[in-house]
């Protein structure tokens, strides 16, 4: 029996609680160079020192990132894309493979599903074979899956949701990334029906810092493994102590009050 996932996993995921702080990074592809990522080594110290596990980019800005000296880091390499550029920004493509993120050192990579999209069935075969690759290389795969498409009325629905969040586990995630539901009773059904880890993706940018900290309290609160959360971490104006107050809820159970705290240090 081979250790490889379970020491890699461990390397993004707690082995106290079982749970991850993730910092996304690949909006870059889909929309340019966003604020917060200009100067990649920066965010990526930023994140490190705040006390992330692990950042999430394509496999280009890595060489851009790298640092030599502070807190390590998980590196979760993503392998598919799209542009906002596109009439068909819902369908993503792979631009990488197992064997790229190995060569450059990840402890994961990623793939992004949209149930709903026309070309949902290609995606889905996309990630069935990625999930084939890491199985045979040992390499942990994160499935972000959301709900896009012109039958999906409502993509936070919780049925929708715990939809989405199942066929990452079906088709062989080790982590699966989903939105929050919006209420701590809806996201435990979500949680319930998966037997990996769930984490929470971000969303659009927030109007406070206490509405990111509530919504992360309530999903751990609620069973959720963390957050996978981008914009509204690396955007934010004090998002070094961000991230701590982040892994003051995600890792030492804090209060909300207790968090907000440490964000305004």
């Amino acid at each position: 029996m081979y250790l490889g996932k379970n020491v890699r996993l461990e390397r993004i995921i707690n082995r106290k609680n079982g749970r991850t702080i993730i910092v996304p990074m690949d909006h870059g592809v889909t929309l340019g160079a966003v604020e917060g990522l200009i100067n990649m080594r920066e965010a990526v110290n930023d994140m490190a020192e705040g006390g992330a596990d692990a950042v999430l980019m394509h496999k280009g800005l890595i060489r851009c990132s790298h640092r030599s000296a502070g807190r390590d880091v998980g590196l979760i390499v993503h392998l598919s894309a799209s542009t906002a550029l596109s009439p068909h920004g819902n369908t993503k493509t792979l631009v990488g493979t197992v064997e790229e993120g190995i060569k450059h050192g990840a402890d994961c990579v990623s793939v992004h599903v949209n149930l709903g999209d026309d070309n949902e069935g290609k995606m889905l075969a996309d990630m069935g074979r990625v999930s084939e690759a890491c199985a045979n290389w040992q390499m942990p795969l994160l499935a972000m899956v959301y709900a896009r498409g012109p039958r999906v009325q409502n993509s936070y629905d919780p049925a929708v949701v715990a939809h989405c969040a199942r066929v990452g586990v079906e088709l062989g995630a080790d982590i699966v990334k989903v939105p929050y539901t919006g209420d701590m009773d809806s996201f435990h059904e979500v949680v319930s029906s998966c037997c990996v880890p769930v984490v929470i993706a971000g969303g659009e940018r927030m109007e406070s810092t206490l509405q990111i900290l509530e919504m992360v309290s309530d999903s751990i609160k609620a069973g959720g493994a963390g957050i996978s959360v981008g914009r509204n971490v690396f955007q934010h104006p004090n998002r070094r102590n961000l991230v701590k107050a982040l892994r003051a809820i995600v890792h030492d159970d804090a209060t909300v009050e207790q968090a907000l705290n440490i964000v305004e240090e």
